[in-house]
């Protein structure tokens, strides 16, 4: 650093000298598939730490009126009733790296704030990024009050609930300007670059809504050729279960109960790998990506960090894992809903599942999460359903902003990852803990590797907001019944998102034909 002071006349030059064209070069290469991701944010570091080294001399050339020159401003926000970021957080440092100004709002922003900051910024794009089906609601919203305020800047759509077809057919229609869809981050560049060329720009745009206008005709052709069938139809095409003949497994445990390992290391041999190398834009299987003749020496990297971290994780307590779960007395009651009992047989509340109602091909059934749960109106023994929420982010926040405060990009997202597969693996655990102790359906369950995380046991676990339970509302009826918040620390947003971000909840169901489900 001190041979750059002594070549270049002010550390702004050193910025948009070698330093900026070296990062251009990392931003070129990574756009090209020539970099992985890993080392971009890892290159990103090195850059922050020099910045930060001359940000007491970049201040005071602030004050004589000079700045770094940027390529543009870009607001990026996680929106309102959502704290999902690591995707977001890692196209700032992409961006950052290509020589864009980033203002990152952070999580859980509201409209007005991410409008009002871009025209304070006097930004050149917005960035919209959001993980649970809400936010796909509250994106319209923002693109319809970019109409209603008269904006021309372009917007950009990103997240894991996102899609090119939804953006296309909701979101781009309620905005006049610009709506792109960026599915990952090695797109961003490009796409930005293109927003910002003089010579591109007007011909990327075009194309852009050409495309969207094909797939909304698209769209509307399929929605005309589907049909839907009527409720009453749906139900009587229900999976077909003879009750008459299955006994539902009492429960060993029932009511409410508090869990947390011994240690959060208990966890890690039910980690899915396989995703977390998917967080980081390297696409393949675990362990087969480590030998990938392509991605191979990056994901191994990677995976070396990965367990040098987990290693501190376990032996600093960074993280804790906390859990609440309950077993309870149940029925199928009015077709598509789940009734809950206490012990003395009164009614807890009621759980409302969705039911398919696409037309089916012969010998597939229209089915609903309650077609599992034994009916009210059949005799014998009551059936039963499981309920839970956990969480293995508590404690994360303090060393996620000593990373960020350290302009450590890589180990704070690295962090934020493994506690995603954390809370996945604790999921992966406890459901283990209640098929073979706490419920019991399946004690003497024996499962090969492949099983422990392809889910071929007996039952199943469903989430909100996933296909077999898509309605989040159905987490209000958790948070009720188990006393969440009090157990665990997890709270829920006003567009029902769990925070910590790393947090699992969802329900146990016995029935072995359940595993039919998506």
């Amino acid at each position: 650093m001190a041979e750059c002071q002594k070549v270049f006349a002010k550390p702004l030059d050193i910025i948009e000298g070698p330093l900026m064209q070296g990062m251009n070069v990392v931003g070129d290469l990574f756009g090209a598939g020539k970099m992985f991701l890993p080392q971009v944010v890892k290159s990103a570091r090195v850059m922050k730490k020099a910045v930060a080294y001359l940000q007491p001399f970049i201040e005071a050339e602030k004050a004589k009126g000079e700045s770094i020159k940027h390529q543009g401003k870009i607001i990026l926000a996680t929106v309102k009733g959502d704290v999902h970021d690591i995707g977001k957080n890692i196209v700032a440092v992409v961006l950052a790296c290509n020589n864009y100004h980033i203002i990152d709002l952070g999580v859980m922003v509201s409209c007005d704030s991410i409008l009002d900051a871009a025209m304070e910024h006097h930004a050149d794009i917005i960035g919209l990024s959001g993980l649970i089906t809400p936010s796909l609601d509250e994106m319209i919203h923002v693109a319809q009050e970019m109409e209603r305020r008269q904006f021309k800047i372009p917007l950009l759509i990103g997240g894991a609930t996102t899609s090119k077809v939804h953006t296309a057919v909701k979101i781009a229609p309620a905005y006049s300007g610009a709506v792109i869809h960026v599915n990952d981050a090695s797109k961003s560049v490009p796409v930005v670059s293109a927003l910002k060329s003089q010579d591109a720009r007007k011909t990327f745009i075009l194309e852009q809504q050409q495309d969207q206008q094909r797939m909304r005709d698209q769209y509307e052709k399929r929605h005309l050729l589907q049909y839907s069938l009527p409720l009453a139809a749906a139900r009587e095409n229900r999976y077909p279960i003879q009750w008459s003949t299955y006994e539902p497994p009492r429960p060993k445990l029932m009511g409410v109960h508090s869990f947390s390992p011994n240690t959060i290391s208990e966890l890690y041999p039910y980690i899915d790998w396989t995703p977390f190398f998917h967080s980081w834009e390297l696409r393949g299987k675990y362990p087969d990506i480590l030998n990938d003749s392509a991605q191979g020496i990056e994901a191994q990297k990677l995976y070396t960090d990965a367990q040098h971290m987990l290693n501190q994780i376990a032996k600093e307590n960074w993280l804790q894992a906390k859990a609440v779960w309950g077993i309870f007395d149940a029925a199928q009651v009015e077709d598509d809903d789940i009734q809950l009992y206490d012990p003395h047989g009164q009614t807890l509340l009621r759980l409302h599942t969705l039911r398919q109602q696409g037309q089916k091909a012969p010998g597939q059934y229209n089915c609903a999460l309650a077609d599992f749960i034994k009916p009210a109106t059949q005799s014998g023994a009551r059936d039963a359903i499981g309920i839970f929420a956990l969480t293995a982010g508590l404690g994360i926040e303090s060393y996620v902003k000593a990373f960020e405060a350290q302009g450590d990009d890589y180990n704070a997202i690295l962090l934020k990852a493994l506690a995603d597969r954390l809370a996945e693996a604790f999921a992966e655990y406890l459901h283990a803990k209640v098929r073979r102790e706490f419920w019991a359906y399946a004690p003497n369950e024996q499962l090969d590797s492949d099983g422990l995380l392809g889910e071929k046991y007996a039952g199943i676990r469903p989430a909100p907001g996933y296909p077999a339970q898509p309605d989040h509302s159905e987490k209000q009826s958790i948070w009720l019944l188990l006393d969440v918040e009090k157990h665990t620390g997890i709270t829920l947003t006003e567009h029902l998102a769990m925070y910590p971000t790393a947090s699992v909840c969802g329900l146990y169901i016995s029935h072995p034909e359940a595993i039919i489900l998506p």
